[in-house]
């Protein structure tokens, strides 16, 4: 009984300390757009420029910030650039129930599209963020000028999910988990999987602090993050048994050393079965090509 109360007492001190540092993430990284209500949900993002509209759609594990520390001023010189917290990332809230596969949140994106006045946009989407553009451009090919994929997934693929990424799916054990663990242990790992994403390339000086990419060790995102990373390949095996019907331009550009959304999986693969596609491959790039080559 005692190692009972032991563990318990562990536990909730776990928990606060998650509480803690949650609260201390988000006074150091506070929203840096505005929010828009979609279907009850409130939605993060950031519109700025003017021009023809870009919708930038970030990848995994991480939010509207990692394009606002790359591309998202730079565009916003000739374009009008909006930048979306996909929900249940950054600061968008996750819809109850069921997983928002990619189709649904293109739905939630578009309809964010439309109440800001957006008409017919280019879509980019970084790697997990590619079966979202590919997604909108399937349900609503009148509504937007074509897709970029950067390093985009498209494709399903074997091997499985990261371990935590598992275990964060496992009823009881996974909500335990994200609430009393990941914050304390998990900030110790960041570093090493940004190395991971970057490689062969070096990590910018101040990409963890200019991306707040800290901001997903917070359980509901990194609940929310491992669903979406547990789920996609099934979906993308149904999805891409339909790029043939995309007829609208695509531009893929990937980096030949991507070892995390390899180019020979997802983006030739596409590039042979949608009609009409573009293909830009940078030569000793890893997967976080819009750090890399902005």
């Amino acid at each position: 009984m005692n190692w009972l109360i032991g563990w318990a007492i562990a536990l909730a001190g776990l928990a606060l300390y998650t509480h803690l540092g949650t609260v201390r993430m988000e006074q150091r990284f506070p929203p840096a757009g505005d929010f828009v209500l979609i279907d009850g949900l409130r939605m993060h993002f950031l519109d700025a420029g003017s021009g023809p509209p870009i919708v930038l759609i970030h990848g995994a594990s991480t939010s509207l910030l990692d394009f606002h520390a790359s591309i998202f001023e730079p565009l916003s010189r000739t374009h009008r650039v909006i930048a979306i917290d996909r929900p249940g990332h950054g600061y968008s809230e996750r819809p109850p129930g069921p997983w928002p596969d990619p189709a649904a949140q293109a739905r939630l994106i578009r309809q964010l599209l439309r109440a800001r006045g957006v008409e017919r946009p280019l879509l980019v989407g970084h790697s997990w963020s590619g079966s979202v553009v590919l997604a909108y451009l399937l349900a609503y090919p009148q509504e937007a000028i074509g897709g970029v994929l950067l390093a985009g997934g498209s494709h399903p693929w074997e091997g499985g999910v990261s371990w935590h990424a598992s275990l964060a799916g496992v009823p009881l054990l996974g909500p335990v988990f994200a609430r009393a663990l990941v914050i304390p242990f998990g900030g110790l790992t960041v570093d090493t999987a940004v190395r991971g994403v970057f490689a062969p390339n070096p990590v910018p000086g101040g990409y963890r602090s200019r991306t707040g990419v800290d901001l997903t060790l917070r359980p509901r995102v990194f609940l929310a993050n491992a669903e979406d990373h547990r789920l996609l390949s099934n979906f993308l095996a149904s999805q891409s048994q339909h790029y043939g019907r995309i007829e609208l331009p695509l531009l893929l550009i990937t980096g030949d050393a991507d070892r995390i959304v390899p180019a020979w999986n997802h983006a030739e693969r596409l590039g042979r079965e949608a009609p009409d596609v573009e293909l830009v491959v940078l030569e000793d790039t890893g997967h976080a090509l819009h750090h890399t080559h902005p």
